[in-house]
């Protein structure tokens, strides 16, 4: 038990870390050379003032015709992003743990609201699940993939909440939480997941050409 926590808390959180970061890189440098290559003036009319006002635009709830149109859909995807952004970086265990690593710390959130938010990322999984079961515009266009995706993101905080509260198996559930956060890190540059990574550029390349081009919103 001891030498697989001390893989997976050692060489694999490096190892993770490194594609992350190394994938995330190398997707954004190629999608850069791809898009100089096949559209190049594309990047000429993409505006700062379009762009930080689209994507603005796209991170405020009901701003859209669409959000509006999916209000329960909204709601959740809100609540989905906001804990999922702010949950590792702020849960008290990860915060002492980097603060025991490299003597560097922060503000943390109080245990309750970091239970709640984790009960509500989890809540959200499973309305994504059934939502891609039960919706026939959304079933026809899930695949495998998109099942193993939404298992990937709620499993760290699955065995996560598991842990802290030392129910049974609570040391096992221990590895598999960082092993499971590990995975996650590592497969977002390589899966759908990388929209996190993109959404920023997609959002000013389309606000740009709508507001710069076309003279029309984009939402």
């Amino acid at each position: 038990m001891h030498t697989i926590y001390n893989l997976v808390s050692g060489p694999l959180v490096w190892a993770s870390v490194i594609l992350f970061i190394g994938g995330s890189l190398g997707k954004l440098i190629y999608m850069a050379v791809l898009t100089k290559k096949k559209d190049n003036v594309a990047l000429a009319y993409v505006s700062p003032y379009y762009g930080a006002r689209s994507i603005l635009h796209w991170i405020t709830p009901f701003a859209s015709e669409n959000m509006r149109r999916h209000p329960y859909l909204t709601v959740v995807s809100f609540i989905f992003h906001i804990c999922v952004l702010l949950l590792p970086l702020f849960v008290l265990g990860h915060v002492m743990l980097i603060d025991e690593a490299w003597g560097v710390s922060w503000p943390h959130l109080p245990e309750g609201t970091a239970d709640l938010m984790t009960l509500l990322v989890i809540a959200s999984c499973v309305f994504f699940l059934v939502r891609r079961l039960i919706e026939p515009e959304v079933k026809f266009l899930t695949g495998p993939s998109d099942f193993f995706i939404l298992l990937m993101v709620a499993a760290p905080f699955i065995t996560g909440f598991w842990t802290y509260h030392h129910w049974a198996g609570y040391r096992v559930m221990g590895i598999l939480h960082i092993l499971s956060g590990e995975t996650l890190l590592a497969a977002i540059p390589f899966t759908r997941l990388s929209h996190m990574i993109f959404f920023p550029f997609t959002r000013a390349y389309m606000g740009s050409e709508f507001g710069g081009v076309r003279h029309a919103r984009d939402w």
